[in-house]
């Protein structure tokens, strides 16, 4: 009787479920642990009784893994190279890889261009929009020449029409643009809540499973940079893109964030322009300025982004201040960085021109330097505007300044040396002990900034720096 008792008040417990994700509790709270929104939990009556899984049966025997057939995951190419190297050599038949960025960035444009150099007579390729027309689309498509006969279009924001046009059409690639427009008859919510997200790719997951078909998906972000919808989203897809740019320069990236076919190191660049996008196999000629004479404030050094070093150039200014409080602004690069390359040349540089003076330090051509690595071209750059005297023109700066002005080393010094050297540059600040070096470049290996401040025509000098040219 006890038993029974027991078994019958679990079973008229109440359970309660987030009504914009779903998410299911066995209590009342007030924030939804998985979409984190608040006032949404509500009951639902009795939680569902629980039950064990009886064995069923085996739709695929399992296989010593060196005899599984890798010939249909075979990869292939999307007719842009910049895309396939951060897809790790092309789409895979049956993958599914979701594309987000902000808005005006160009993933449609992007999108839009694979689509046509993916069609073949083999290969069809839907194009699924649910933002704009198919007027739209076509227009957009004769702008940046992306027609072709066996590329379809659809403008569909159901669920059930979108499996139908897959039904028809019998695709080998799916462009869905986005997933947060489209939504499930079958399920309560708005398009792009947490329920309507997880259940349409989950549909479009399965069905490109079933019939290898790549799957290629359109993310909306959030204001604060992170992709829209549940976090399961990520989880379900196959490979996570990031699409990155300023919409005010050309350059564009993109970024693996996740890829279980591939390294997630790469990087694609593109230049987004009137005619559309285009890949850009050698893109550091975005971030120099070309010039006959060396202007004081100005430092080239070596980026890396993923495995692809980027030659950028770091520049710097500064005028007497009209205000109490000297002006610190940076666009490009961090500010807390600079402000730390600051304090270290007033400090063990001796610099004391830079205190009461407005600052105004910059990156060429939209980059964003982040990495630790640019820290040296940043405090020569600001002490080369500080004593109006210009460095050497064919000089690149590489390497991390620590508060004690030590300069210390960085991962891939020799790939950046090789880079630097192709593009004409044949001398180079590194820390100690920078590795093999291209023949014939100069470099100049610095301990700390006062070694450092010796590259400039009138700076400081301690000891000798060590010069050494490859043999």
């Amino acid at each position: 009787m006890a038993a029974r008792t027991s078994r019958s008040s679990a079973k008229d417990r109440p359970s309660y479920r987030c009504t914009e994700c779903g998410y299911s509790t066995a209590k009342w709270l007030g924030r939804c642990p998985e979409c984190q929104a608040w006032g949404t939990v509500e009951e639902l009556g009795g939680a569902p009784a629980v039950r064990t899984t009886a064995a069923g049966r085996v739709t695929t025997a399992a296989v010593p893994i060196g005899q599984v057939d890798v010939r249909t995951a075979t990869a292939r190419s999307t007719g842009v190279d910049e895309l396939d190297r951060v897809l790790g050599g092309g789409l895979i038949p049956g993958a599914v890889v979701l594309l987000a960025g902000e808005p005006g960035v160009g993933k449609s444009t992007l999108l839009l261009d694979v689509a046509a150099k993916a069609a073949s007579d083999e290969h069809r390729t839907l194009y699924v929009t649910g933002e704009e027309s198919a007027s739209q689309v076509r227009l957009r498509a004769e702008r940046i020449g992306a027609l072709s006969d066996h590329l379809y279009l659809a403008a569909e924001t159901d669920l059930s029409a979108v499996l139908g046009h897959l039904d028809a059409v019998k695709p080998s690639l799916l462009i869905m643009d986005s997933v947060q427009t489209v939504a499930s008859p079958e399920i309560d919510g708005a398009p792009g809540g947490m329920a309507q997200v997880r259940e349409v790719a989950g549909a479009l997951i399965r069905a490109s499973k079933e019939r290898g078909m790549s799957t290629l998906l359109v993310g909306h972000v959030t204001k604060d940079g992170a992709i829209a919808g549940p976090r399961l989203l990520e989880h379900l897809v196959d490979v996570v893109l990031s699409f990155e740019g300023d919409r005010h320069a050309r350059l564009r990236l993109v970024r693996g964030v996740k890829n279980r076919y591939g390294a997630t190191d790469e990087v694609g660049c593109f230049e987004l322009h009137d005619e559309g996008i285009t890949g850009l196999a050698d893109p550091s000629g975005l971030f120099l300025t070309r010039r006959t004479e060396a202007v004081p404030g100005t430092c080239l050094t070596v980026t890396l982004e993923g495995k692809r070093p980027l030659v950028a150039e770091v520049q710097a200014l500064t005028v007497d201040s009209q205000i109490p409080s000297p002006r610190r602004t940076t666009s490009g690069l961090e500010t807390s960085r600079v402000s730390m390359m600051l304090a270290v040349l007033e400090q063990r540089g001796r610099i004391t021109a830079l205190g009461k003076r407005d600052i105004y330090t910059a990156t060429v051509g939209g980059v964003k330097l982040t990495e630790p690595a640019a820290d040296l071209a940043v405090a020569l750059a600001l002490a080369s505007a500080a004593s109006d005297v210009p460095l050497p023109k064919n000089l690149v700066a590489i390497g991390e300044v620590g508060l004690a002005g030590e300069v210390r080393r960085v991962t891939g010094v020799q790939r950046r040396l090789a880079e630097a050297f192709r593009l004409g540059f044949t001398h180079a600040l590194v820390p100690v002990d920078p590795g093999k070096v291209p023949p014939g470049m100069k470099v100049t290996e610095v301990a700390d900034m006062g070694d450092a401040l010796r590259a400039l025509p009138r700076g400081r000098s301690r000891t000798p720096a060590k010069e050494r040219a490859a043999e």
